[in-house]
């Protein structure tokens, strides 16, 4: 870098309008003067160590690595249409945290922002731990790992992802999702995956009521299912379970392989059962309806 703004406390309205090729390390943006946007419309910038209580800190920015830092509930929008970003073992606690960014790496870091990635694309998230009513909404090419996620409307209207090895406790999730595979995860929340297409869950344990309802696509491979009653509704699907199925409601097409159901609803004037072919061992509960 051939900049250096180290050691120095920032409050005053853009601070540091327009830098770039700079290392910013050690500094507090905070005080009286209450000034907005202190990082914007920089390029190739270093952020290390630094504590944000300010609005609007990174806004059009292109190329930054921002490591160890923490940005507190005040610092309120922080990363707005920004390109080339990596985050690193920071703490990210403002509401509207990142939108409208490209090319992001989130890794080791905290955040709770009631709404965060908001049509962001090309995302990398590793080892990170989520709070948020409405994360990664309408986001597009998303790749995660080791994610933590305690959320409300997760990842609706995503396209393009891929999750693998995190939990993910969270209501509605992946609504109106398409092109989404989740590997070797826990997904636990109500109401998950209605309105989907291409969902595909693998070796996953999918808790909680009324999953996979109206999805188109959906495929269930070696997954286990807990609490899961009045399942894939309206439903394109071909599901291998492991385990019990508390119930299967009216499927419109496809196949499920489970070792038992607990009640299985087929009501003929809706759909056609032909078009779905059950497996299981043992139904405990059948109701048909004609």
């Amino acid at each position: 870098m051939d900049k250096i703004v180290e050691n120095k406390q920032l409050d005053e309205e853009r601070a540091l309008y327009g830098i770039s090729n700079t290392l910013v390390r050690n500094c507090k943006f905070d005080g009286p003067l209450d000034g907005e946007s202190a990082i914007k419309e920089c390029n190739n910038i270093e952020v290390e160590d630094c504590y944000f209580n300010l609005r609007y800190p990174f806004w059009h920015v292109n190329g930054a690595t921002i490591k160890a830092s923490r940005m507190t509930d005040k610092c309120r929008a922080a990363l707005w249409y920004d390109n080339d970003i990596t985050i690193a073992n920071c703490q990210m606690y403002g509401i509207k945290v990142l939108r409208e960014c490209s090319n992001i790496i989130l890794k080791n870091s905290d955040v709770i922002s009631p709404e965060c990635f908001w049509r962001c694309n090309d995302i990398i998230i590793n080892s990170t731990s989520i709070q948020s009513e409405y994360p990664l909404f309408e986001s597009r090419n998303v790749t995660i790992d080791d994610l933590k996620l305690t959320g409300k409307y997760s990842f609706q209207y995503v396209e393009n992802m891929t999750i693998t090895n995190s939990l993910l406790d969270t209501k509605d999730a992946f609504w109106h999702s398409k092109n989404v595979t989740v590997t070797d995860s826990i997904v636990k929340g109500e109401y998950l995956g209605w309105y989907s297409e291409n969902l595909k869950l693998v070796r996953c344990k999918i808790i909680g009521t009324q999953p996979l309802c109206y999805c188109k696509g959906l495929i269930l491979e070696n997954c286990t299912m807990e609490e899961t009653d009045l399942s894939f509704e309206r439903s394109e699907v071909k599901a291998t379970i492991k385990g019990r199925i508390e119930g299967v409601k009216n499927p419109l097409k496809g196949s499920i392989t489970a070792d038992e159901i607990g009640e299985l609803l087929i009501e003929e004037e809706i759909v056609n059962k032909n078009n779905t072919t059950i497996n299981c061992s043992n139904i405990i509960v059948s109701k048909t309806h004609e």
